[in-house]
């Protein structure tokens, strides 16, 4: 069994989480073409949002961007590396989502998939978020806590 560790993002995170986040989506970029580049300013999220890493050793496999917005707190990304997926560190990473959000004083998390993405979407849904709103090729969520 993998066991990791979840802490705060430095800056010297950011090439590994891009690395991490490209991984993740990988799968995703053949079937979507209008993915946007999910990795491309990891260093600046470090820099300004709250950013976690989870590690297996000294390898970033996952990562969680979670910023701060007015009334409720927005995933921004929520990353597992294919490699490590099916161990819990999702859920790991979601329950730390909800904490932290407690922890600031929010009751409401949200995030924003795709459409192309229904196992994203079959999987929040399994942990209680609900669909709140499409637009195009968007798929809002939101989960009380």
């Amino acid at each position: 069994m993998d066991i990791w560790t979840i802490r705060r993002a430095v800056p010297d995170d950011a090439d590994p989480l891009s690395d991490c986040i490209d991984a993740a989506y990988a799968q995703y970029a053949a079937r979507i073409s209008d993915l946007p580049p999910l990795s491309a300013a990891c260093a600046d999220e470090i820099a300004q949002h709250q950013v976690w890493v989870a590690e297996i050793g000294k390898d970033i496999v996952g990562g969680l961007v979670m910023i701060p917005m007015e009334g409720f707190m927005q995933l921004a990304n929520v990353a597992v590396h294919p490699n490590h997926r099916r161990i819990g560190l999702g859920l790991a990473l979601i329950a730390l989502a909800e904490r932290e959000a407690l922890d600031r004083g929010y009751r409401e998390l949200r995030l924003t998939t795709h459409r192309d993405m229904p196992e994203n979407i079959v999987f929040y849904e399994r942990l209680g978020w609900q669909l709140d709103n499409r637009h195009g090729n968007k798929v809002s969520m939101k989960k009380t806590v």
